[in-house]
């Protein structure tokens, strides 16, 4: 039976936690119901994922501050926002813009628009595993635990990157 709220059955989820939750199990088909997402939209869910990506840091740079007191909390963190917040989202539209044209040199086109949702996305999806090493890194501190947690976070990236562009991607 359908769910209202959900459309069909396994129709792609609504709403941005379900959609990022369901992006580490099945990442194209969320992609693929992101499609039409307006410009707007993209450059929302890219600064979402930028703002996540500055709150997971704070508890690594809040130890860091605790263990060497030279540089205050305060400085930590402002150049984290310098290069989360205004830096990487530059460094992303280049990166998109990459893949593009590199997308070129294969049968299978991806065009600009199509290449920055999917990073954007996968940026956003990979976040709470960014909430989660932050967490690490201000807990447990430098080690195989947050070796671990650092691994998983970019290999679900890339995973979520690579299945967005491969649904994204259409064929010469």
């Amino acid at each position: 039976m359908a769910d209202p709220q959900r459309g069909s059955v396994g129709a792609a989820p609504r709403g941005i936690v379900p959609r990022v939750l369901q992006s580490w199990v099945a990442p194209r088909r969320v992609v693929r119901g992101l499609s039409d997402m307006p410009e707007g939209s993209k450059l929302g869910v890219l600064m979402s994922a930028m703002l996540i990506f500055l709150i997971a840091q704070a508890p690594g740079h809040a130890r860091m501050a605790q263990i060497d007191p030279a540089v205050p909390f305060q400085a930590r963190m402002g150049g984290a926002l310098l290069a989360v917040m205004f830096m990487m989202p530059i460094l992303a539209y280049g990166l998109a813009a990459l893949a593009s044209l590199l997308s070129r040199l294969t049968p299978w086109r991806l065009t600009p628009e199509d290449s920055r949702l999917a990073l954007f996305w996968a940026l956003l999806a990979v976040a709470p595993a960014m909430l989660l090493a932050g967490l690490v890194a201000g807990l447990v501190g430098q080690g195989s635990a947050l070796a671990l947690v650092q691994a998983v976070s970019g290999l679900g990236f890339l995973m979520i990157w690579g299945a967005g562009i491969a649904a994204l991607a259409r064929r010469k």
